[in-house]
């Protein structure tokens, strides 16, 4: 396997686990960097740009993210609550007054980043058309009666974040929150993300698709199979499951041009393995001269909020505003790690008491939403490097 990149002593035990992904569990191609007290001490790449192709991975070679767009957009909250613009204990409907309709009104903005609203679904899924115009997904959600009473219960908002999110920091900033991001967070940190692909770019982005599954259990033991719950809750087109992710009908083709040129917090971000990991970097210490998160901010963002059975996955999950953190759905590093996975590989996160952040994108998608078994497996090797 021709490796590419840069390894700093004691961290090749990461380069070693990203070998074996592509000799034993079926990556086609894929990036991996870490961050370590704000310095890059792990960049590789390597296998092909498309999932389906022979071009060369390249150096500046960017990827959908899926979910993994979720830690990203969690940080536009935070980030005007830490300036005064939002405040986190303030019902929605205070800055967005449609959302008060169906008995949302005590719907808090913390609840809408803890999965708690109860707005998981919709009534009537969105075409892909519909869901990247701007107007027509944060209509569907200010419209929607929740499934359950906000703030009472959890459940993953896979798809509907996107919305819920975007509308909110829209009716708060007067800007498209791919916008904000590209102004606010990107330019100023250097990150190759973008929220809303400019056409110039996509010259750079491969494409993704279906990988091989790896067999039924890794080097460390994780079981692939999922639980019969989970599986009857992934098949019955009844359920919140299904719904949730079903909320774009016909199911979007993620390689479309139009899907990556919507801005779609929940997933439709596009970023390389370096951005990720350099953004959450940034969420826990100084960076090149760049911090986001004051130390109150970091505490919000890793405290939880949410926690116990999934309404939505079917599992136990833990969420603090926004970001995913350690548990048994996401095994991150240590207990106090945050960040977001995307269904089927990709994850970014920090861990502020190490002072690692690692970021992972790659184009072979799984049907995990949760610990991917390769980006678990660098997990690991970052844990014994550290």
């Amino acid at each position: 396997m021709d490796v590419q990149g840069t390894v700093a002593e004691g961290f090749e035990p990461v380069r070693d686990a990203f070998v074996r992904n592509f000799e034993q569990r079926g990556e086609r191609g894929a990036a991996v960097a870490v961050y370590r007290h704000g310095r890059k001490v792990v960049d590789l790449w390597a296998g092909t740009r498309n999932v389906d192709g022979k071009e060369p991975w390249a150096v500046d070679t960017a990827q959908v993210v899926r979910s993994a767009t979720k830690g990203v957009a969690a940080a536009v909250p935070l980030l005007l609550h830490q300036r005064g613009q939002l405040d986190l204990d303030a019902p929605v409907g205070t800055y967005w007054p449609e959302f008060k309709a169906a008995g949302k009104e005590r719907v808090l903005v913390r609840h809408l980043l803890a999965h708690r609203a109860g707005v998981p679904v919709l009534d009537r899924p969105l075409t892909l058309e519909e869901a990247a115009d701007g107007s027509s997904g944060e209509r569907a959600v200010a419209e929607q009666a929740p499934a359950w009473e906000p703030g009472t219960e959890h459940g993953y908002h896979a798809q509907t974040y996107s919305w819920l999110l975007a509308g909110l920091v829209r009716r708060v900033t007067g800007r498209g929150i791919g916008r904000w991001i590209a102004e606010e967070i990107a330019r100023p940190l250097g990150l190759d993300f973008w929220l809303g692909l400019p056409p110039e770019e996509a010259h750079r982005v491969g494409r993704i698709g279906e990988a091989p599954e790896p067999p039924a259990a890794d080097g460390g033991g994780l079981k692939l199979r999922p639980k019969r719950s989970v599986a009857e809750a992934y098949s019955d087109p009844r359920s919140l499951t299904r719904r949730a992710f079903g909320a774009i009908e016909p199911a979007a083709d993620e390689n479309d041009p139009l899907f990556r040129a919507a801005e779609l917090p929940g997933s439709g971000g596009i970023s390389t393995a370096r951005a990720l990991a350099r953004f959450y970097a940034a969420t826990i210490g100084e960076v090149d001269g760049h911090r986001l998160f004051a130390p109150a901010t970091l505490t919000l963002a890793r405290t939880e909020e949410s926690a116990g059975p999934d309404r939505v996955l079917v599992v136990g999950t833990r969420f603090g505003l926004g970001f995913m953190l350690h548990g048994p759905a996401s095994p991150l590093l240590g207990p106090g790690s945050f960040g977001h996975p995307g269904r089927g590989g990709s994850l970014g996160f920090a861990d502020p008491e190490s002072g690692i952040a690692l970021g992972y994108v790659t184009n072979g998608m799984r049907k995990g939403v949760t610990a991917d078994p390769r980006a678990q497996a660098l997990v690991r090797a970052v844990r014994s490097a550290t």
